[in-house]
């Protein structure tokens, strides 16, 4: 054997082979190549006059003697001036005569003259084309249809050397986007790299600034669970052949060309000049998102609507690309014999606001002026696009409460797509939503069946509570497409498919794993540091109350974490690491975020960054924050626009956060905000000072994962969480997120029983509500009254009992009844159970909830009776956290709860020495914090006007006065402390840097004295 069959023009002549045997293509002929054209222009010639001789006829009555030159001059031109995709997908016109110079697919074959204009098209693969008019380079496989060229191969062979990087190179180095024939829209839309076991693909040359996607199934295929690459196939074939076999036959290509590539259009911001401008992409499907589309849509044209599809897809997987394109095909899906499927397609986003990418994505991909319509005023919006049968409607999952009951629309088939599928997809809101679009007259004729009648009776169609029974459950014409990077157990549990041995996961799968390693992502655990706080509490004052000991645990935690020591030691090690490594990264734009565990911490972190940048001098470090509402602390008031105005000099509206931090700001301090939909591709660094677990743990530290032109890594560091925490969240996301078993409906009865048991309400109060309810719902109003008065006072002796119940029993009682509420919402979404009692109950339970009043936590305040005396912060992990799948799957959801617990008691004595054997250490003189506050307090002491000028308005002559007597405040505290006088003598810089840190103590020691 001399190895001559193994070069790289075999696998040419195995791909080109296939594609002319079985593709749909014939041999081209690169001699017929016009190169100054860059095109065939005698196969383009040749198929408009073939395929639209009545249009060329005329053509030539009004071009004589030049009809073909005209033709192909205006061709380009109307190429370059809007694009070759539009050329394709619109045609072009000349002097009123229309042509086209391709004929799409019908998506019925109920026009024979359509299918015949489709088969006249001639797909050629030609090889070792030369291309450009300066050179006598060539490309190794073109494809072109009716002669213009629209895909270029460059193709390598390992086994002489060199693999689809050379590939890669090649294009970079050799082939010029100033060549026609690669000129970005205008001529080849796709440039693939191919060796026998990968593929990447560009649809842009850009010389060495070009930028390749992976095109590769993933190491398992397509749609399960593995990562970068291609499996080899059994029958021996190429790895990759999947490319020419799947994605570029004739049909398959002709199908991108139509329905898939898009040009994309977005404003940028120059952060420079502050102006806009225009930036073009060519968008052309990634293959998960190619094949997932293939994988739904076969599967609803073979079982028709009425099932349900979750889409597991990766942060980083293009999702709005893919919900555009599925919608778009869903509403031209036909089955075997040529009926419309669905009537519309519906996309609903939970977020309050709609999702302004999602919605210009899916319109962006419009093809047909109307067909989308987007619902961003209000529900009367959603109520008529409903009934009037738009195609695509976009809008908020919130809209549909308000409207469920005036929506129109017989028996029609729904497509639902879901962004971002999760709780809300379990509640209320979504059963509205169902009772809107569900056909609930097929679902009473159901039950009417199984009760031994014909047809449910007129009444129950007319009956409100009968509606949402009906609307229960799972339904023929409603199929729901959700999409989500982290599922939970319900979401798995609703949208998921159940394997042979009971558990349910996604119907598709992009995993986390597979886009880290196709460098889509990044991985955010890479390098990941640990900080711990020990400290040791003192307990302040004679007496030594009692404590329920779960509350005052966490009362003192609270006391730690709000600490001023505790607040500025952090703030000091998140500044250094920004100036010192984040501000270094990504050319100097480099973020960071820093996650905070409440509003208030939020509100005195961002003092504290303020007051450390302001003394320090940090002119490169500019902070801003984010949080809710108002927020009281110490007598004053704080708002996110207030507080940012008041550290910037000028207003900031919220709305304009997201754009300033990307721009001119560089750490942003939030309070659950921004951390879950935030999408900022140029936040490198977390700081973590939050407890953070499960899914919320993945969505918080995903915001880092964005790729961005110079960003090779990411950074946290959390003050909290342990490493083996972090993992252990990350795990069941990190694969194939599963559901080991169905829930069991027969809970929510399980926990009726428990609540029944704390005989706060009799089954007649039950049964007076449900009448009242009834009568509002069967319009029997009348003397009886209002359903509101008469479920008013019927609820009313109930919460009375409720309140005369123990703390922990009432606290349990409580937490029983939302959980029943979660869960009934949760299993009628997932079955009917036409159980009339039970759903009257469920609105009692409702009701009920909503009229308990609020009860605060009940912490105790331990303000004045503990204090921090020591205080450590150190490092105690450094390095990456490595990703791993979950052994198992989530648990089956269950009914626990509504049981009273036993509740600690101890004196605040040993609740504090249990806390500091937990979080103590062992510390030394430096680590005293009691010294500090002794400083303070000689300080504060030192000289009257301190207080005297403490709530002046001029915060400048204060301070001038703070620096004048905080030497001699000082000095006494050192006579009286040798510890400390030892520390200032052997670090000079120390008194700088105390004289900042206790500024704010010393004003807030003088003010409450007032």
């Amino acid at each position: 054997m001399s190895g001559d069959n193994l070069k790289e023009r075999n696998f040419e002549d195995d791909i080109c082979l296939w594609l002319c045997e079985h593709g749909g293509y014939t041999a081209g002929n690169p001699g017929r190549f016009d190169r100054s054209l860059a095109l065939d222009s005698a196969t383009l010639l040749d198929f408009v006059k073939a395929s639209q001789p009545k249009a060329w006829q005329r053509h030539e009555r009004n071009c004589p003697g030049k009809a073909e030159q005209v033709f192909l001059d205006r061709f380009c031109k109307e190429v370059r001036v809007t694009s070759l995709l539009e050329v394709l997908r619109k045609g072009f016109s000349i002097l009123g005569t229309k042509f086209r110079v391709v004929f799409w697919r019908p998506e019925t074959a109920l026009n024979p003259e359509s299918l015949r204009q489709y088969k006249a098209n001639i797909l050629h693969c030609t090889r070792q084309l030369r291309y450009s008019p300066s050179s006598e380079n060539s490309v190794d496989v073109a494809l072109l249809l009716n002669g213009i060229p629209l895909v270029c191969l460059e193709l390598k062979n390992p086994l002489t050397g060199q693999n689809v990087d050379d590939a890669v190179r090649q294009y970079r180095q050799t082939r010029s986007p100033d060549d026609l024939f690669f000129s970005f829209k205008r001529r080849v839309l796709t440039c693939f790299a191919v060796d026998p076991y990968h593929v990447r693909m560009t649809t842009r040359l850009a010389g060495e600034k070009t930028f390749f996607l992976p095109f590769d199934q993933g190491s398992n295929g397509a749609g399960e669970v593995g990562g970068a690459g291609n499996p080899q196939p059994q029958d021996g074939d190429y790895a990759t052949a999947y490319l020419w076999k799947e994605v570029l036959n004739r049909d398959a290509l002709l199908e991108l060309l139509q329905k898939f590539l898009h040009l994309e259009v977005r404003e940028q911001k120059d952060p420079k000049t502050g102006k806009f401008h225009q930036k073009e992409s060519l968008i052309f499907p990634r293959y998960h998102q190619w094949d997932v589309l293939h994988k739904v849509l076969a599967d609803v044209r073979e079982r028709g609507p009425g099932r349900n599809y979750l889409i597991q897809h990766s942060a980083g997987s293009g999702k709005s690309n893919s919900i555009a394109w599925l919608a778009h095909r869903l509403t031209g899906l036909h089955d075997a014999q040529d009926h419309k499927i669905f009537q519309s397609v519906i996309v609903v986003t939970d977020r309050r606001v709609l999702d302004t990418q999602l919605q210009r994505t899916i319109r962006q991909f419009e093809q047909v002026e109307g067909l989308v319509k987007t619902i961003d005023k209000n529900a009367a919006q959603l109520r008529d696009a409903i009934n009037e049968g738009a195609a695509i409607i976009v809008t908020t999952l919130q809209k549909f409460p308000v409207i469920f009951r005036e929506v129109e629309h017989g028996s029609r088939n729904f497509a639902v797509i879901v962004d971002e599928a999760h709780s809300s997809q379990t509640g209320r809101a979504a059963l509205t939503l169902k009772t809107a679009l569900a056909d609930t007259d097929a679902a009473l004729n159901e039950y009417a069946r199984l009760e031994g009648e014909e047809e449910a009776g007129e009444e129950r169609r007319q009956d409100e509570i009968w509606q949402e029974l009906a609307a229960q459950g799972r339904h023929r014409n409603l199929s729901f497409f959700a999409f989500t990077a982290t599922p939970k157990d319900k979401t798995l549990n609703l949208f998921g498919r159940q394997r042979a041995d009971g558990s349910f996961r996604a119907f598709h799968i992009y995993s986390m794993r597979q886009a880290i390693e196709e460098h889509f992502i990044l991985d955010v655990l890479r390098n990941y540091t640990t900080y711990r706080a020990y400290f040791r509490l003192v307990c302040k004052g004679a007496e030594d109350p009692r404590y329920a000991t779960s509350a005052a645990a966490r009362a003192a935690m609270r006391f730690e974490s709000l600490h001023p020591h505790n607040i500025a030691q952090k703030t000091a090690v998140m500044l250094d690491h920004f100036r010192n490594v984040t501000a270094r990264k990504m050319g100097g734009r480099a973020r960071a975020m820093l996650v905070t565990a409440s509003r208030l911490h939020a509100v005195r972190y961002m003092l504290e960054f303020e007051r450390q940048i302001r003394e320090g001098g940090m002119s490169d470090v500019r902070a801003l924050v984010a949080f809710s509402g108002e927020v009281r602390d110490t007598g004053a008031s704080y708002t996110e626009e207030g507080l940012n105005e008041a550290t910037h000099g000028r207003k900031i509206p919220e709305r304009e956060v997201p754009d300033l931090f990307a721009t001119e700001f560089n750490i942003l301090i939030v309070a659950e905000k921004y951390q879950t939909g935030f999408d900022e591709p140029q936040l490198h660094t977390m700081f973590v000072d939050k407890p953070l677990s499960g899914v919320k743990a993945v969505q918080t530290l995903s915001r880092l994962n964005r790729t961005a032109p110079g960003k090779e890594d990411t950074f946290v560091l959390d003050f909290v969480n342990s490493a083996e925490d972090i993992q252990k969240s990350f795990a069941p996301f990190y694969e194939a997120t599963v559901l080991e078993e169905e829930t069991d409906p027969n809970l929510v009865y399980d926990i009726r029983h428990r609540l029944d048991g704390y005989q706060v309400y009799t089954p007649a109060q039950v049964a007076d509500f449900g009448a009242a309810i009834v009568r509002e719902s069967r319009k029997q109003r009348g003397k009886e009254g209002s359903a509101l008065a008469a479920a008013a006072a019927t609820l009313k002796p109930i919460v009375e009992n409720v309140s005369r119940l123990e703390e922990e029993e009432r606290r349990a009682f409580r937490t029983g009844l939302a959980r029943f509420v979660r869960l009934y919402n949760f299993v009628t979404q997932v079955c009917r159970m036409f159980d009339e009692d039970m759903h009257i109950y469920s609105l009692f339970a409702k009701s009920l909830a909503a009229a308990l009043p609020t009860e605060a936590e009940g912490l105790p305040d331990l303000d004045g009776q503990i204090d921090l005396e020591y205080y450590k912060l150190t490092k105690t992990g450094e390095g990456g956290i490595a990703l791993v799948p979950a052994e198992t799957g989530f648990p089956g959801i269950k009914g626990d709860s509504g049981a009273a617990g036993e509740k600690d008691f101890a004196t605040l004595s040993d609740i504090v020495r249990k806390i500091n054997q937990r979080f103590g250490t062992q510390f030394d003189q430096n680590d005293q914090v009691h010294t500090l506050r002794q400083i303070a307090e000689h300080v504060a002491a030192s000289d009257h006007r301190l207080a005297d000028l403490a709530g002046d308005e001029d915060e400048g002559t204060w301070n001038m006065l703070y620096d004048s007597v905080f030497a001699s405040g000082v000095a006494e505290a050192a006579l009286s402390n040798a510890a400390f006088f030892e520390l200032i003598n052997r670090t000079p810089d120390a008194l700088d840097f105390l004289k900042g840190q206790l500024r704010e103590m010393v004003r807030e020691k003088v003010r409450k004295a007032l």
